[in-house]
């Protein structure tokens, strides 16, 4: 009962209009084509007449038979007319729909411009920016201090780890090959130092002697 009441949309008035005109469209289908049965029943009528001679009614039916064909041309623009009518309704109707896509479009595009400000929108840009590039200067500070630190702390240490680590293993190298060393290979100076340890009343002389021989005068 409601949707008696309801108001039509252009959709709907537009799907009516359609039904009429395909309903128009296939009334005039039938007229044309009972015309072109009318038709040959009276070319067959002439053709009996002027069998029989009787050129009066040959006359009056040929009259007719124009007539009859002239109401059939009209069927065929008639036709046309319709088809067209048709298109420019479904034309007509999908520019509304355009039209009424725009405008929704054209209102949100409004508010949106109503609800931004330029120069607001213009000014948090450039605070970004600032703030972004502020950010960036500061986490290289960070990044500085940190290597700072660590080249001062840890990798100091690391460092000095490695070169002792390296002293020890060519400190154990020397210390191996020096107590593989035979003892003739022991220095003079050492040898000196053990006698004159052992000997304490050489003489200068001979200290000096031995001095020479090492190269050490």
């Amino acid at each position: 009962m409601a949707s008696l009441f309801k108001k039509k949309t252009v959709d709907d008035i537009i799907k009516e209009q359609g039904k009429e005109l395909r309903g128009t469209q296939r009334q005039i289908t039938r007229d044309r084509a009972a015309l072109e049965k009318q038709e040959k029943q009276m070319e067959m009528e002439i053709k009996k007449m002027a069998k029989t001679g009787n050129r009066e009614a040959c006359k009056i039916l040929a009259k007719e038979l124009v007539q009859l064909r002239k109401q059939k041309n009209l069927t065929y623009a008639v036709s046309s007319k319709v088809t067209s009518m048709s298109t420019q309704t479904k034309v007509m109707n999908s520019q509304m729909k355009m039209a009424g896509a725009m405008s929704t479009s054209a209102k949100t595009m409004q508010a949106v411009n109503k609800k931004m400000d330029p120069k607001k929108t213009l000014k948090t840009m450039q605070d970004f920016q600032k703030e972004n590039l502020k950010m960036g200067m500061t986490e290289d500070m960070i990044n500085n201090t940190l290597d700072e630190i660590f080249e001062e702390s840890g990798d100091e240490e690391e460092s000095q780890d490695i070169v002792s680590q390296v002293l020890d293993e060519i400190g154990i190298e020397i210390s191996g090959k020096m107590s593989r060393a035979p003892a003739a290979g022991k220095s003079p100076l050492h040898s000196s130092k053990t006698r004159t340890t052992s000997c304490p009343t050489i003489s200068d002389d001979e200290i000096e002697r031995q001095l020479k021989a090492l190269g050490m005068d």
